[in-house]
């Protein structure tokens, strides 16, 4: 599939009289290539835009990207917050929670900036914008297999959190406290519904999606730091701690990993501005900053609340060590009523389900692309189901066959870390060229150095965290 991606940047890099073909703004009515010459020449140009989902419509607003935006950024990971306080305290959990936040919205701000930097092009795929940055071939490698990875390892991360947490609901509403289904059984039911609803033509369309998922993951952030505050806080209060009993190297940057696993996604910042209809008056990154404000103001009204209270409530109760989100789910739910459990255990796993197929548009792009460069035609709609289904399979086969992947999570999203937090300074300095020495230019430079340097260091904890713990890795036992 590499290859075959390659094979197809490649293509796009080509230009005839200006901008390529696929970056024209007006739709092509021809689905042929441009020339019937096989050999050379502009043979293998095809109109490529308009026939990828991603880009299919450009029909979007602020509304649609903020909500976009929202879904993909209230994450499953904001739960783990509150153990990354266990383990840092008040003053540090607080500091880097806050300098990862004012980070992400930097590298968003580089990125929504980058989208249209060179005139006539717009880089709606964060693979397109990093081959123009450094280069076909260290571009393809810098950005393919991240890309990829983040898309279909999100989504296996989905399947096995939303199953876990449906099996945790059945098991709640059940008299005998006994889920009538198992965890494969639950991440099929997950895997199935979640594949029906990646059904959508394009990521445009998707906007249905993504409004109920925002909602599901404010509901379900709210509610979790509101029970304890309305609950008895004195009788809460009367055995915790804050002490952080553990204070070494691998215990402190596993905690600063799951901090940062919060702020991955700026693999889908461009393909949602990508989405969005651009001229010379009304430039898309107006439209696209105004979303990246707005969703942001949400996710931290979401997520600074959580952490806090949560942590204030239980302290030392909340295990510092990551893992499966269900664990944490049941640490918040079971000093409360059924009906408070079944609620937030409800909303997580619509957020979860409304997350997937924003997730998993990435990697259906990508596939079609695949599929364009060889039959040099837009995917009918049997062949967009089937390439659909074909990846949701891929994602459940993982799920069920390495279910213990939640507890790599800080290793796992340590190899990516870089899309978020490096890539973006490098290119803003490749595309912009901003003078050598210069304040921005240095600013980029060390910014970048310090997000290669934290990722360097979050797989050498993970790493040393795995040889003294080891884990518990049951192959196809979920």
């Amino acid at each position: 599939m590499s290859i075959a991606l390659a094979k197809l940047f490649d293509l796009e890099s080509q230009e005839s009289g200006g901008s390529p073909l696929f970056m024209s703004p007006a739709p092509s009515t021809d689905p042929q290539p441009i020339s019937g010459d096989k050999n050379g020449g502009d043979g293998g140009r095809i109109p490529v835009e308009e026939w990828l989902p991603i880009t299919e419509s450009r029909k979007g607003n602020v509304y649609t990207a903020t909500f976009h935006l929202l879904c993909s950024g209230i994450g499953l990971q904001v739960i783990l917050l509150p153990a990354a306080f266990a383990a840092l305290g008040w003053v540090w959990g607080t500091i880097i929670l806050t300098v990862g936040f004012v980070w992400k919205l930097y590298t968003t701000w580089l990125l929504v900036h980058l989208h249209e930097a060179v005139p006539g092009i717009r880089m709606s795929r964060y693979v397109r914008l990093a081959i123009h940055s450094f280069g076909a071939k260290l571009g393809k490698l810098l950005g393919i297999f991240p890309v990829m990875y983040l898309s279909g390892g999100a989504c296996t991360i989905l399947v096995i959190t939303g199953g876990k947490s449906l099996q945790q609901l059945l098991q709640i509403m059940s008299e005998d406290n006994i889920a009538p289904l198992t965890s494969v059984q639950c991440f099929l039911v997950f895997s199935c519904i979640a594949m029906i609803m990646s059904q959508f033509p394009n990521l445009n369309s998707l906007f249905g999606v993504s409004l109920i998922g925002a909602f599901m993951g404010v509901a379900y952030c709210t509610v979790i730091w509101i029970l304890p505050v309305t609950s008895d806080s004195q009788k809460t209060q009367v055995s915790v701690s804050y002490a952080t009993a553990d204070k070494s190297f691998v215990h402190i940057f596993n905690a600063i990993g799951l901090i940062a696993l919060v702020y991955r996604g700026n693999n889908l910042v461009l393909e949602i501005q990508g989405t969005l209809p651009s001229d010379s008056k009304n430039p898309s990154s107006k439209t696209m900053w105004r979303a990246v404000m707005i969703s942001h103001a949400l996710v931290a009204i979401c997520m600074f609340p959580l952490t806090f209270v949560v942590y204030w409530a239980y302290g030392d109760k909340i295990p510092a060590t990551g893992g499966p989100v269900g664990n944490y789910l049941k640490l918040y739910t079971q000093e409360h009523s059924k009906r408070a459990a079944c609620f937030i255990h409800l909303t997580f796993i619509f957020s979860c389900l409304c997350s997937y197929p924003i997730n998993l548009m990435p990697a259906c792009d990508n596939i079609e692309m695949v599929y364009i460069t060889k039959k040099q035609k837009p995917a009918s709609i049997v062949v967009r189901m089937m390439l659909r289904v074909f990846l949701s399979l891929v994602c459940f086969s993982i799920a069920v066959g390495f279910p213990f992947l939640p507890y790599l999570a800080v290793l796992i999203g340590a190899i990516a870390l870089l899309v978020t937090f490096t890539y973006p300074c490098f290119m803003w300095i490749s595309i912009k060229k901003p003078q050598r020495k210069s304040p921005m230019w240095l600013f980029n430079v060390l910014v970048g150095c310090l997000g290669a340097s934290l990722s360097v260091l979050l797989l050498v904890a993970s790493a040393m965290r795995l040889a003294q713990k080891g884990l518990h890795a049951n192959f196809f036992s979920p």
